[in-house]
């Protein structure tokens, strides 16, 4: 019997296929087919069965730091730059998508189960670290939401004109998130 085991990696190279490009590329492409088939045959409703005891963990797990916190909250910040569109280009998309079809929505985040507007406000249900979570943003710059105005994180207006601020909350009305959201 010949041994075929190897001490150094193996790099394969695509010449072609459905991307192109690495092995990475290759098994993306595939993943993302698959999950896509995964959220159609399942469909909106079916998600949220299969995820239904994930959520209330994870809305559980939500409402205790809340509690816990005693109001206070803990500030993280994410910076994305994009190239080829711009922040009023992207906010138009953005309003078409949570208006219509959540497909362009649930393809952005393989943890995005369901992204869409219901009768609260608009509805996301993704993983919040290791918790799948089932909450709303909402409020979009009303005086609720006074917060941002104050929050540290406040970029300049001259450089970032485009801001969103909302709160985040479970179905029974728990803030358990804010969000400020500044494009420039």
């Amino acid at each position: 019997m010949t041994d075929t085991r190897t001490s150094s990696p193996v790099t394969v190279a695509l010449a072609s296929g459905p991307t192109g490009g690495s092995i990475d590329d290759f098994e993306l492409f595939y993943a993302r087919r698959a999950l896509e088939r995964f959220r159609t045959r399942l469909g909106r409703q079916g998600l949220l069965d299969l995820l239904a005891e994930d959520i209330e963990e994870g809305n559980a797990f939500l409402r205790e730091n809340t509690r816990a916190s005693e109001g206070a909250f803990k500030s993280g910040t994410t910076v994305l730059t994009t190239r080829g569109i711009g922040s009023g280009a992207f906010l138009d998309w953005m309003d078409q998508a949570f208006a219509g079809d959540e497909g362009p929505l649930l393809a952005a985040h393989p943890e995005h189960y369901v992204m869409g507007t219901d009768s609260i406000g608009a509805r996301v249900v993704e993983n919040i670290g290791p918790h799948v979570a089932d909450f709303y943003m909402g409020g979009w710059g009303t005086e609720a939401l006074a917060w941002a105005a104050e929050a540290d994180e406040l970029l300049p207006e001259s450089e970032f004109p485009r801001k969103m601020s909302s709160n985040l909350f479970l179905a029974d009305g728990t803030v358990v998130g804010r969000a400020l959201i500044q494009f420039g």
